[in-house]
């Protein structure tokens, strides 16, 4: 199942979350986003059935290895992409943050791959 940009954004700020407060809850990401809790919960909804996360009774938020995995991949490419766009361009850390949140999502595995080689 192909994943959303949307569905990115949450999947790592549930990662940053967790690794942050130790546990997520619904609450905790519409807060961190600013979104409503309706639509946290439609989307957590949708990650859920595509298996990127379990929901527990009490309401907290778990990423499955799958999930995990993604979010991982997605925060990987978020902070070398605000690395390279500071350490090359001299852009702000604001302004880095801001553009690899967009230029995560649609930058080729083959450019990636390739700044990754500069960082090594």
């Amino acid at each position: 199942m192909k994943i959303h940009e949307s569905g990115e954004n949450y999947l790592e700020t549930i990662l940053l979350l967790q690794r942050k407060k130790g546990s997520v809850r619904s609450i905790d990401i519409a807060n961190e986003l600013g979104y409503t809790k309706a639509s946290i919960s439609r989307a957590m909804g949708i990650l859920k059935k595509a298996e990127f996360i379990t929901m527990e009774q009490g309401g907290e938020i778990t990423l499955t290895e799958k999930g995990m995995k993604k979010a991982s991949e997605i925060y990987e490419r978020h902070t070398l992409i605000t690395k390279y766009l500071m350490d090359t361009l001299k852009v702000s850390k604001e302004v880095a943050d801001g553009d690899a949140c967009r230029i995560e999502h649609i930058l080729s595995n083959e450019a990636f791959e390739k700044m990754k080689e500069l960082y090594k």
